[in-house]
């Protein structure tokens, strides 16, 4: 059972537009009113104020400092914690969690805060945002946010309160016996935000990953639930591992489905409104960089899964990597679009992954648009482990990211980098391979790209008038080694394999092709690609070898004046691009990278801001050094 389609899609197949509203929809057009602006992660604010013609008078408008600020007597904390939040902004007013526990609200024209609540019992809450639920006319709007400790809070955006009807006192404690496989003080935190749909809360899982885990690859299930956004009681519950009697629980061999961990949406989910199909973007199974204990292709692992989302019902999935164990992931939000394909408009989405394989895909039947081929991929040498014989590959679009990485595509350029990294390869006797290159015993295996990406958990974003599906992506490889325990068991480790880079760690320069980072944009009508652009400097090199593109994290956002706006890289720009053509038109420097993704909403009087978080420090891309909200405007 590969790539499948069951049951009746007729009750969800009609419906108007692609963003049609639904009952209680509190959010205008200048809004922001959830991570990905609306429920189709398009990320495209219908706002023209800043133009590509005046774009480079952008100034700052306001700045907001998250870190707390010491009490009387005490000198300030030297601590600087990361977030990746996307503001949210509805009716002028900014929410966000700060990473130092607190809740705030803020004028979303001057920055002034409104209101700032910490979180109970010194709980931390997801560094990647909070959701906004309207209310339903009898209970005010509320702000639903996931915890580090496993926990689901319902704040009033009125002022910060708890709903005391919301589980126990406005807290629903997610870590309940039908997910925790019997391990009540395993790790299990809601990574990012929640989506919300009419007055449901559908919450994805972060049960621990990585090689090893809890007892391999055993951990709390990885589970999508719906919650009742007034009451916090459970509606329904998705297996992301098929039970006995599900479909696709032949996929796992023997009992390896039996308490285990991964296969969960830690990223953003994406719902078609007018349909209510929500899909699904579910991550590898633990451990995630050997299988040899679950043979079979392991569904719904590393695929998009569309259910029902008023009841959970499964409809269909398309599994992007079978049997994974790079850590590949289906981590980004899939991109709902509308494909103009042979004088036929095909609801489709956009699946954009650490593979740089981008998959477009009829939303409502999980069909290819533009085709998929199973093409053969190495066998492990690993003993007992059993990869796929083939892994899918879209016929287009062509890979957005490089996939090739081999002695030839080594990095050229500033001599003593270039000397650097040739020793590297030497003097660890690696083994440099495409995408899906397995890995081995003992020795070091290098492949295009690494668990950074290609494109990374922020995904991409889509401009219907240009018909354009814009994208950064990382040009990153990643050394991984694996060693087998005493119990026989499978480990990926080694001095390099925890730097998580091929690089120079030192001077934060990888050693693969360039450039490291660069912008692209596909054509969502015809598959190709439309342009690609160089995304970021190495200021530590020479005059003229400096445009070599930088790692980044972090997600772009487009406006219908024809602008891409991005942070992301660690050479703490933030920029604006032009989304026709490719060309950056205004950068700034900032104290830290912005390694989010940008805002773009009205204030007071209807003038137009573009905010973004910078605090650097995410996933060992960027340094954490800083701890600021940044709004622009036109002056």
């Amino acid at each position: 059972m590969r790539n499948h389609l069951r049951g009746s899609l007729s009750a969800l197949a009609t419906g108007g537009a692609l963003l049609a509203a639904l009952p209680g929809l509190a959010a205008g057009p200048g809004d922001w009113p959830s991570s990905n602006r609306d429920l189709g992660a398009q990320r495209y604010a219908p706002l023209a104020q800043i133009t590509p013609a005046n774009v480079s008078k952008l100034r700052i408008a306001w700045t907001y400092h998250m870190k707390p600020r010491p009490a009387a007597g005490q000198a300030p904390s030297s601590r600087v914690m990361i977030s990746e939040a996307i503001p949210i902004v509805v009716g002028n007013v900014m929410y966000l969690p700060t990473p130092y526990g607190r809740i705030v609200a803020l004028d979303a024209s001057t920055g002034a805060e409104k209101w700032s609540v910490p979180v109970p019992n010194g709980d931390l809450v997801s560094i990647r945002g909070v959701s906004y639920w309207p209310g339903d006319g009898k209970l005010g709007a509320q702000l639903i946010v996931g915890s580090r400790d496993g926990k689901l809070y319902s704040f009033a955006a009125r002022d910060g309160a708890l709903n005391p009807g919301f589980g126990a006192g406005g807290i629903v404690d997610l870590k309940t016996p039908e997910v925790m496989n019997g391990m009540p003080t395993a790790s299990y935190i809601l990574p990012s935000p929640p989506i919300i749909y009419g007055n449901l809360v559908i919450t994805g899982a972060g049960p621990g990953e990585g090689p090893g885990g809890l007892g391999g690859g055993r951990g709390p299930a990885g589970d999508t639930r719906a919650w009742d956004a007034r009451t916090g009681k459970l509606v329904w519950t998705f297996h992301v591992i098929p039970k006995p009697g599900e479909p696709g629980h032949e996929t796992w061999g023997g009992d390896s489905w039996v308490a285990r961990s991964g296969v969960n949406v830690w990223g953003w989910f994406t719902i078609d409104a007018a349909r209510g199909i929500l899909y699904m973007p579910l991550g590898a199974p633990n451990n995630d960089r050997v299988g040899v204990d679950r043979p079979g292709d392991n569904l719904y692992s590393s695929s998009i899964v569309a259910v029902d989302a008023r009841s959970g019902k499964y409809l269909w999935h398309f599994q992007i990597t079978h049997h994974d164990v790079w850590d590949m992931d289906t981590q980004s939000p899939p991109t709902l679009v509308d494909v103009r394909k042979g004088g036929k408009t095909i609801p489709a989405l956009v699946s954009v992954n650490k593979n740089s394989l981008m998959f477009v895909l009829d939303r409502v039947t999980g069909k290819p648009v533009f085709g998929v081929e199973e093409r053969p991929v190495p066998a492990s040498t690993i003993p007992g482990e059993q990869l796929s014989p083939t892994q899918p590959f879209p016929v287009l679009p062509e890979p957005l990211a490089q996939t090739q990485l081999s002695r030839d595509n080594l990095y050229k350029g500033e001599p003593s980098h270039q000397a650097y990294c040739e020793k590297l390869v030497d003097d660890n006797n690696m083994k440099l391979g495409p995408v899906y290159t397995p890995l081995e015993l003992d020795r070091y295996t290098v492949s295009l790209p690494g668990t950074q990406g290609g494109v990374n958990y922020y995904g991409g974003a889509y401009d219907p008038r240009l018909r354009l599906f814009v994208a950064n992506v990382n040009n990153i490889a990643q050394p991984m080694r694996m060693e087998r325990n005493p119990d026989g068991s499978y480990v990926n480790r080694g001095p390099l394999a925890g730097t998580r880079r091929f690089w120079d760690a030192d001077k934060r320069l990888p050693c693969g092709p360039t450039p490291w980072g660069q912008m692209v944009a596909v054509n969502i009508d015809t598959g190709k690609i439309a342009w690609r652009s160089t995304l970021g400097v190495t200021d530590s090199f020479p005059e003229g070898l400096r445009d070599t593109g930088r790692p980044g994290l972090g997600g772009t956002t487009l406006t219908s004046a024809g602008l891409a706006f991005i942070g992301a890289t660690d050479d703490k720009r933030f920029r604006a691009f032009d989304t026709k053509t490719g060309k950056e038109l205004w950068s700034i420097l900032l104290d830290a990278a912005a390694a989010s993704t940008p805002a773009v909403y009205q204030g007071a009087g209807g003038k137009e801001y573009v905010a973004v978080v910078a605090t650097g420090g995410s996933q060992n891309i960027t340094k954490a050094e800083g701890d600021s909200v940044i709004a622009f405007s036109l002056p």
